[in-house]
């Protein structure tokens, strides 16, 4: 697992092996059942996860308990609520394991301590998180023009291992739209 994320932060880094590996190293990683809350909407994030192996769902509940699904994260994708502009903190969001998970956990309170250890570590977290940013509005952009039909295209062509690793309620939560009118629309592409 741990050589997994060596590649990864090889995409955004001249760190040599040797160095990623002692980086690697300090880093915790955990396994976490499927159905395991991560954060619950309303508390304050003190982690941050990168995902090795499972999905992590981010979603909402309104005052009357329905659930909306804002983004499903897959192996090789970061799990943060950023949220140090909000007065108290809280997040608006919950993070849940939608499969059995292995996860690198980010304690957000020593960051400061692995950039000053690891010197080159905050630049390429940095290059990451612009990656992520830029994809996030690219998403976020073509979403809000698309048709439903048309955020289905999208899903089958850019992630189309959701189809078939989350619950439907949930995908049609993140696309938008009803369980029933993600049913319709599948039956036309199948």
């Amino acid at each position: 697992m741990k050589n997994i994320l060596i590649q990864y932060a090889k995409r955004f880094t001249d760190l040599s092996d040797a160095e990623l590996e002692r980086i690697v190293e300090e880093i915790p990683m955990a396994a976490f059942k499927k159905g395991t809350i991560l954060l619950r909407q309303g508390e304050i994030p003190d982690k941050c996860y990168f995902v090795l192996q499972g999905c992590v769902r981010q979603y909402a509940s309104d005052e009357n308990g329905k659930e909306s699904t804002f983004q499903f994260f897959t192996e090789e994708q970061g799990v943060t609520i950023f949220n140090q502009h909000a007065g108290d903190k809280a997040s608006k969001y919950s993070l849940g394991c939608v499969e059995d998970c292995v996860l690198v956990v980010g304690d957000l309170s020593k960051q400061q301590a692995m950039y000053d250890m690891h010197f080159g570590l905050e630049k390429m977290i940095l290059k990451m998180i612009e990656e992520n940013l830029g994809e996030a509005r690219d998403e976020f952009a073509a979403f809000i023009a698309a048709t439903p039909e048309e955020r289905y295209k999208s899903l089958l062509k850019n992630r189309p291992d959701l189809i078939n690793r989350v619950p439907q309620y949930q995908l049609a939560s993140y696309l938008g739209i009803t369980p029933e009118s993600l049913s319709r629309i599948k039956r036309r592409f199948e």
